[in-house]
């Protein structure tokens, strides 16, 4: 299972790379081939100072070797071997009407002192964080998120997406970071689903990346902004960079086990602003925006 998932993330990296190459339109990703001197590596791809795109990264990895000790603890083992996989993305645009998107979907195991596996799972998960709302965009998004848990249970969207509202939640100013989508994590073979089920699926909510994002930027990517619709932009990348520094929890994981810096904090937005108690104008679009934050909206039935 480990080689098939890893093969997919590779081509699934390569074709949303392509594609996104082709929106912009003005420049090209920058590959950085990278080895983990605990054993594996990965191919990190970025993109930045585009006509789109002011920064974003593709990133595949493959790690694997001794059981980090944040792990260890967490499944209450004292060793163990572990292999995990996965593909990580986040865009920021330069348009302050196109969201920032991000997604990730990843694979683990985790083997006995014999080699046997004997856990394995997958996660992941993918959401739009806009910085003016437009219905019409959330509703799209979550749509084919929809589509893509539907073709394989019913239960899945509505459930994931919870998840998802309460997992991208910004505790410390009690609010979501954006409107949300799909995360999963730990889905382990039980007697409803083997582990291929649990592959298939989260293989097509990987293919479904592409058409949940692309008409959404091709939609609004040329839309006039002024240094206003911008300085609200980097405000919001603001508690963008907050939430992924205090409670996302790959970025945790990786800062706590000697992971790759660079690929890290590749998801964090080339310029941000923070500023004294900022407040938007009553009833303005901004101010909208943190209404619909404030309380997650089931965008489909």
């Amino acid at each position: 299972m480990k080689d098939q998932f890893y093969k997919y993330i590779e081509n699934l990296q390569d074709t949303i790379t392509s594609k996104l190459e082709v929106i912009d339109g003005g420049t090209k990703f920058k590959e950085d081939i990278w080895e983990r001197p605990e054993g594996g590596g990965g191919r990190t791809r970025v993109i930045e100072n585009g006509n789109v795109f002011e920064k974003g990264g593709v990133n595949i990895s493959a790690v694997h070797g001794d059981l980090p000790e944040v792990l260890r603890n967490q499944f209450k083992v004292k060793e163990g071997n572990f292999f995990a996989c996965g593909l990580s993305l986040v865009l920021h645009p330069i348009n302050p009407f196109v969201p920032t998107v991000h997604a990730n979907w990843r694979y683990f195991e985790m083997y006995d002192d014999a080699g046997n596996i004997v856990t394995q799972w997958f996660g992941g998960g993918q959401d739009l964080t806009p910085y003016y709302l437009f219905e019409e965009d959330a509703i799209h998004f979550h749509s084919v998120c929809k589509t893509a848990c539907d073709a394989h249970n019913s239960e899945f969207y509505p459930k994931f997406k919870k998840v998802c509202d309460e997992y991208f939640w910004n505790a410390h100013r009690n609010e979501a970071r954006g409107i949300g989508g799909l995360f999963f994590d730990y889905l382990k073979e039980t007697e409803a689903f083997s582990i291929k089920d649990r592959f298939d699926f989260v293989t097509q909510v990987g293919d479904s990346f592409l058409e949940s994002y692309v008409p959404i930027v091709n939609r609004r990517k040329e839309v006039e902004f002024d240094k206003s619709h911008k300085d609200w932009q980097e405000v919001r990348r603001g508690r963008y960079v907050e939430f992924n520094l205090v409670h996302d929890r790959g970025t945790l994981f990786g800062l706590k086990t000697n992971g790759r810096i660079e690929s890290i904090l590749m998801s964090l937005p080339p310029i941000v602003q923070w500023k004294y108690n900022h407040q938007p104008e009553e009833n303005s679009n901004e101010a909208k925006l943190l209404d619909v934050l404030a309380k997650p909206r089931n965008w489909v039935e």
